[in-house]
């Protein structure tokens, strides 16, 4: 052959993901005609294109290998939703809840097989099987919904993360049951370093990362914000491997490490298009593994295990939940999401095997069985939680059991709900003069920037801001895209504004966009891109694109030509409006301030300890004394002591707190009807 061709040859596994990925997105195509949802879709694929079937694809361990980086970047993703302070609320339900769900199935599968004359080793090993559920399925399913923080969501969450704990003590403890030794002290010394490891990534999370994103963020590169983050998930990951963690615990607590810092959300809006691809590739390869042919040979001992584990599964996972305090709905939504056998028992029955130990003591047929059994309640997952949810829906409503911190709920009170709003994509000079205006004639609207430095002006403005990267839909659907009455692309770079454009333009295709370039040349690729209006600067942009925005919020006349008078009479960019310590005077000093009735009869315990109080400062007490400035106030109910929030730079009135113990804060800004206990941790 000609060296020349030969070089040009495609590489010998093209052909298999090529297959893959083409019977993926047609599986899955007609799968959504019918309703079906796509993790379905996905797992068919693999029993479709799989060396049981089509035998497209053959090369197993590249899929595999795939499939490993997907659930890694699934849970990454799950941990930055969910942050260390949200998980230290469901310890009880981690600890009591997963660790009776865990010793209730372990035991009741080693009784009911030893009823049959199957020895306890056997027994033991065939509950670690069935007791471990799907991570990658059931985190999918719930995230896909929106139901992560739901009281079922947390439930399933918590089990979820005591069994991946619980598989390093199944793997040191199977070579055991197998008859090989291993010391007691080798067992205490690998579960002393996984522990060890889980409390060094908690110790970073909350001291080194947030600054370390921080600085990669001030760059505004994609490509380096990107990089970063996927080194953070697979390092942590493999760190926490090496001392025994399951690679999907370890991402997990990658994702709680980024959750620490403000840009959470930027990352996970970069990683989810990667997350997609690989999980996609996760969920092919357990359909990889399903026989078709051991099915249709043997269905009564494959539908005998599958009725065994869901009564088994569905049973315990609602007792435990039971005697945690949870409803009969919540228990049954929650005992049938996790009604299947996880992905990490196939490893553990590989291990098992190679010492002699084979699912519930049957050699020939067992292994085969186990793996169809488990399959098919993995492609029978959606359907059981959406009973489950019926199930719960006939019970009691639901309930969110996470109480979020006071930045957080403070920001909730305070910021306009995003629906019929402005969304100004970009805080350049011409975001900067568009939000004041906005901003004075009380237009509700949002900023979205990736620079961190964009970010802190807009806040010390006390302007509506979200930091992340804009040109991702994720991060538009944060910005309330779809509910918005305008998008203004202020951005200064042609090809992000470009495709900014063109993801609005696919989210929401009635939308009006309006856009802003440097060149009259480039108004007509932004219109093929889907704008609406664009102006360039050599158009006088910035008073065109103002006039627009004021028409179509339907101001009058004379308040726009004031706006367009303004804007030709600067002479440089219009900066976000400080804080008016005059102001602060006439809202603080001639005022008193106590709870109101309905505050004293909510459930928090320390409203006897507070006061009618009068303010001690006309401002932040510290910050007038060192002549800095502040974002919002608070006024301390048992004292009157007048300090800064969280979101100021000194956080005076968590201070005074802490020095104090002092428990409850009012809000004392404009329209605020807020207070918050600190000790309680939850606004009133």
């Amino acid at each position: 052959m000609d060296p020349a061709i030969a070089t040009t040859a495609p590489p010998a596994f093209l052909s298999e993901v090529v297959a893959l990925v083409a019977a993926c997105a047609f599986v899955a195509y007609v799968c959504h005609r019918f309703g079906i949802m796509p993790i379905v879709s996905f797992l068919l694929t693999g029993a479709l294109v799989g060396p049981h079937a089509l035998r497209l694809v053959r090369d197993e361990a590249l899929i595999e290998a795939a499939a490993e980086l997907g659930v890694i970047l699934l849970l990454f993703m799950i941990g930055i939703e969910f942050s260390l302070a949200k998980l230290a609320r469901i310890k009880r339900i981690i600890f009591l809840g997963g660790g009776l769900q865990v010793g209730l199935v372990v035991a009741l599968v080693t009784g009911l097989l030893a009823l049959f004359g199957v020895d306890w080793r056997t027994g033991v090993f065939t509950g670690f099987l069935v007791a471990l559920s799907s991570t990658a399925i059931v985190m999918k399913l719930l995230m896909d919904a929106g139901d992560v923080s739901s009281q079922e969501g947390q439930a399933a969450l918590g089990i979820l993360i005591f069994q991946d704990l619980a598989v390093v003590a199944m793997v040191l403890l199977i070579p055991i049951l197998g008859g090989t030794g291993v010391s007691g002290w080798g067992i205490v010394l690998a579960l002393g370093k996984a522990a060890g490891i889980v409390a060094l990534v908690l110790l970073v999370a909350r001291r080194i990362m947030p600054r370390v994103l921080e600085a990669v963020a001030r760059t505004c590169s994609q490509e380096i914000f990107l990089l970063s983050v996927v080194g953070i998930c697979l390092g942590t990951a493999f760190l926490t491997s090496l001392a025994g963690v399951s690679l999907s615990l370890g991402a997990f607590l990658a994702g709680l490490i980024v959750s620490e810092s403000r840009f959470s959300q930027m990352a996970f809006g970069e990683i989810l298009p990667l997350q997609i691809l690989f999980s996609a590739t996760f969920f092919v390869s357990v359909g990889l593994l399903l026989d078709l042919s051991f099915l249709v040979q043997y269905p009564l001992l494959v539908l005998t295990v599958i009725a065994a584990v869901l009564a088994i599964k569905f049973l315990t996972t609602g007792i435990g939940l039971r005697v945690l305090g949870y409803g009969t709905g919540a228990a049954a939504c929650t005992g049938l999401a996790l009604a299947q056998v996880g992905e990490f028992s196939f490893v553990l029955e590989r291990a098992g095997r190679a010492l002699g130990l084979h699912p519930a003591g049957f050699e020939a047929g067992g292994p085969e069985a186990f793996i169809g059994a488990t399959v098919t309640l993995m492609i029978a997952t959606p359907f059981l939680y959406r009973m489950g949810e019926s199930l719960r829906r006939r019970g009691a409503p639901r309930r969110d059991e996470l109480v979020v911190t006071e930045p957080e709920q403070a920001k909730r009170a305070a910021r306009p709900d995003l629906r019929d709003h402005v969304i100004i994509a970009g805080f350049g000079e011409v975001g900067r003069r568009l939000a004041p205006v906005l901003e004075d004639q009380q237009i509700p609207y949002v900023i979205g920037t990736l620079s961190p430095e964009g970010a802190r002006e807009a806040e010390r403005g006390e302007l509506q801001v979200q930091r992340g990267n804009y040109t991702r839909q994720h991060e538009l659907t944060l910005l309330g895209l779809r509910a918005a009455r305008l998008l203004v692309v202020a951005d200064d770079d042609f090809e992000t504004t470009r495709r900014v454009v063109s993801a609005a333009r696919a989210l929401n295709p009635d939308l009006p966009v309006f856009a802003r370039t440097r060149l009259t040349a480039e108004v007509h690729d932004l219109k093929e891109a889907g704008a609406d209006e664009v102006v360039s600067d050599e158009e006088e942009s910035l008073v065109r694109l103002l006039t627009r925005v004021l028409e179509i919020n339907q101001i009058d006349d004379e308040e726009i030509r004031r706006h367009q008078a303004t804007l030709r009479s600067t002479s440089g960019p219009v900066r976000p409006r400080e804080v008016d310590m005059e102001r602060g005077v006439a809202i603080t000093m001639n005022a008193r301030f106590a709870l109101t009735e309905a505050e004293r009869q909510s459930s928090c315990s320390h409203t006897d300890e507070t006061n009618g109080v009068s303010p001690s400062a006309p401002g932040c007490e510290e910050c007038l004394k060192t002549g800095d400035r502040w974002v919002h106030l608070r006024i301390c109910m048992t004292c009157g002591h007048v300090g800064c929030c969280d979101s100021s730079p000194n956080r005076h009135a968590t201070k005074h707190h802490r020095a104090t113990e002092h428990p409850i804060v009012k809000s004392l800004e404009p329209g605020d009807r807020w207070a918050w206990c600190y000790v309680d941790q939850r606004l009133l």
